[in-house]
């Protein structure tokens, strides 16, 4: 939910899908608020991170990315969240596995998804646990890259923007636990942000469109930081009942300073 923070800034995405890492090093830590609005009113329910951190899978040295979200006590009676999303990616960030527990409201599910390359096909089989139904499982291969909610934030963290146009559109296959998806990215243009650490950013932003019974709906817009870091500093999400809203707090062991810093 939190999450497709960052999405494609350059497509097709070809399955030989692995980048130079220029955006961000082992160690970075993020913080944020999060708040729901409905309408003029908005109120603090919770809050949110965002870590990457040095990991090995199956013998290979890459990353390991992992977001959590939770609401507190006095939110937990209108949309009760405790989210945790785990993604590990290789050092030229190619997705390799991906999970997702999520408690939010009275639901409770967990996704998993493992990948797998050969001969230029990317291959994903997935499952999803729901605890009123059980699980079901799924495969997937496409010429493209699959990615998920939280390997496709590294990934494109390291993708240049400066040619990018507003309106310009993206499509890409995500995978869900369940099946994979066809999403759309839209590039809105630039916007001074001002977060909650007090200073304002030169930001870049996206609009994250899904297509369903034939129809286009924006599930989450997000600003990132213009420069080199392209980090996360707000994401409106769209719910049933209102808004949410990510604010980034603070940072630490970010490879390159914010010089997207107004003031």
């Amino acid at each position: 939910m939190l999450v497709l923070l960052l999405a494609v800034f350059s497509l097709p995405l070809h399955a030989q899908c692995g980048v130079e890492n220029t955006a961000f090093n082992a160690g970075e830590q993020v913080s944020y608020e999060l708040y729901f609005n409905w309408g003029i009113i908005a109120k603090k329910v919770g809050t949110a991170s965002f870590s990457i951190n040095s990991t090995t899978y199956n013998g290979k040295s890459g990353y390991r990315m992992e977001l959590l979200a939770n609401t507190n006590k006095t939110a937990d009676s209108i949309f009760k969240m405790r989210d945790t999303l785990t993604s590990i990616v290789s050092l030229r960030l190619e997705p390799l596995y991906y999970r997702k527990g999520a408690e939010e409201s009275d639901r409770y599910t967990v996704e998993e998804a493992h990948y797998s390359y050969s001969g230029g096909v990317a291959s994903v089989k997935q499952s999803r646990y729901k605890r009123d139904s059980g699980t079901i499982y799924s495969e997937k291969t496409d010429s493209r890259c699959i990615f998920d909610m939280v390997s496709i934030m590294g990934w494109a963290r390291s993708l240049a923007t400066t040619n990018l146009r507003p309106g310009q559109r993206f499509d890409f296959p995500l995978a869900t636990g369940k099946q994979v998806e066809e999403g759309t990215l839209i590039y809105q243009g630039t916007k001074n942000l001002e977060a909650k650490d007090g200073h304002t950013y030169r930001t870049l932003i996206y609009s994250y469109i899904t297509h369903r019974d034939g129809k286009e709906s924006e599930i989450i817009k997000f600003y990132v930081s213009d420069d080199p870091c392209h980090l996360p500093l707000r994401l409106d999400l769209s719910l049933k009942f209102g808004t949410a809203r990510v604010y980034f707090k603070s940072v630490t062991g970010n490879r390159y300073p914010l010089s997207s810093l107004v003031k």
